[in-house]
């Protein structure tokens, strides 16, 4: 069974976003307009369904008329142990460009690293990992 999919109705920013979760997760990305979908509800050119496949996969669109555009209060998605401490620490730092850090990733005392931000579309990420045979971490700080 795969995995439940993360999909945000955007403000008119889907197609921005598919580039910036492709250059963070890697992967492929695909594309359809209102137009192609024969949608009314929005600009022709909008994003009507978009998705990033690779590493991560997410789906985005851009909100219509009827569509409440994406907002979380209480929601977080969690990539713990998700991908290899090194790619975890990438994307950390890749997705709070332009973003907020809530709590730095870093060395927890119970000997687990994770870490909160906020991206630029206001997903609230948990990024962590056990630690096994890599050497001790540092914390990532982002530049703002």
């Amino acid at each position: 069974m795969p995995a439940p999919a993360l999909y945000l109705h955007l403000p008119g920013t889907a197609a921005e976003a598919l580039e910036f979760y492709q250059g963070v997760f890697g992967g492929e990305t695909s594309r359809a307009t209102f137009a192609e979908f024969e949608r009314t509800d929005g600009p022709a050119s909008a994003i009507a369904h978009g998705m990033v496949r690779g590493a991560v996969d997410l789906f985005v669109a851009d909100a219509g008329e009827h569509d409440e555009p994406f907002s979380a209060r209480g929601l977080m998605v969690a990539l713990l142990g998700t991908a290899e401490p090194t790619t975890l620490r990438t994307w950390f730092a890749a997705l709070a460009e332009g973003g907020e850090v809530v709590d730095e990733l870093q060395r927890r005392p119970w000997g687990a690293s994770d870490g909160q931000l906020r991206d630029r579309y206001g997903v609230l990420w948990l990024i962590g990992y056990e630690h096994g045979t890599e050497p001790a971490e540092q914390a990532v700080t982002v530049e703002p």
